[in-house]
């Protein structure tokens, strides 16, 4: 088996490399001056006909650009005459777009998931997308890894269990709270919205858990503008939580989210290695390689 990447993935790939006891290699790529990607594998350093080739690329943010080039990377090694091709998409652009939420829309994902398909993925990988569902729309075999272990891993040590409430930023993250805080014997709930009929003002509250005195850690699987943390960070704060961790897979972090979400009240921000921040403590490689091995 080898686990290919081009430079910019190179420290998670080099882990995966690592827990599989695989050589890594890495992509040349350079960009023409009209802003097209080059690609090219180093044959004479590596042969990969006839061998498991992992490909690993996450799809943040330039999406399209990341996209293209995990296309080429895909379309070149089954040329090359590879046994079966594994894409690791540890963030996989255009999950929210999951269904048509409006007549008319494009149902994005899935057309990023019949594209790679097309192409020859073998099998797929990603890291807790947004609906595991529209994993099963497509005939290739598609697998959603979770990390609830790492942030559990995290959390231990950091907080006290009897101290701490898990929460989900609303009920279809209930789930994730619940892996994470039985994994650590916390208890758990979600976020609930709620509108002042007089001020307007929307507040987020748990639905059942008191967190007062209490550590709140909030878990999601993206964060983007910051919006939605920054309002329940606020809200529990002000029903007298002690601290406040934030803690996503994907951290995309846009539109000052960082700025929003510690000026709320969120006292530490945690996100994996799916895509590389300032605040990444966690790392999807164990998962990640653990799924691999079990293909």
């Amino acid at each position: 088996m080898i686990v290919l990447s081009l430079s910019e993935f190179r420290n998670l790939a080099g882990k995966i490399a690592s827990l599989l006891e695989a050589e890594h290699v890495v992509f040349e790529y350079k960009l023409f001056p009209d802003g097209e990607s080059y690609i090219r594998l180093p044959v004479e350093k590596v042969n990969v006909e006839g061998q498991d080739v992992v490909l690993v690329q996450s799809l943040y943010p330039q999406q399209d650009k990341r996209l293209v080039e995990l296309f080429f990377m895909l379309d070149l090694v089954k040329r090359l005459g590879v046994s079966r091709v594994i894409v690791v998409a540890p963030y996989l652009a255009y999950s929210r777009q999951d269904k048509e939420f409006r007549p008319g829309e494009n149902i994005s994902v899935l057309t990023v998931l019949k594209i790679l398909e097309k192409l020859g993925t073998d099998i797929f990988l990603t890291v807790d997308i947004h609906k595991e569902d529209v994993l099963k729309e497509v005939s290739m075999k598609a697998l959603n890894v979770h990390i609830h272990e790492e942030v559990a891993s995290f959390l231990r040590g950091k907080v006290l269990p009897s101290e701490t409430v898990i929460l989900g930023p609303d009920k279809g993250a209930l789930g994730r709270a619940k892996s994470v805080a039985s994994l650590l014997g916390c208890e758990y709930d979600y976020l609930e919205k709620s509108r002042d009929r007089i001020t307007g003002e929307i507040a987020v509250k748990p639905k059942e858990l008191n967190v007062a005195d209490r550590n709140v850690v909030i878990v999601d699987d993206i964060i983007s503008t910051g919006g939605t943390i920054a309002l329940a960070a606020k809200s529990v704060k002000e029903l007298g939580a002690k601290r406040v961790i934030a803690i996503c897979t994907h951290g995309l972090f846009v539109r000052n989210a960082v700025g929003r979400m510690i000026s709320s009240g969120v006292d530490e921000i945690v996100t994996s290695d799916s895509i590389l921040t300032p605040y990444t403590k966690i790392s999807v490689a164990k998962p990640v390689a653990q799924t691999i091995k079990q293909l």
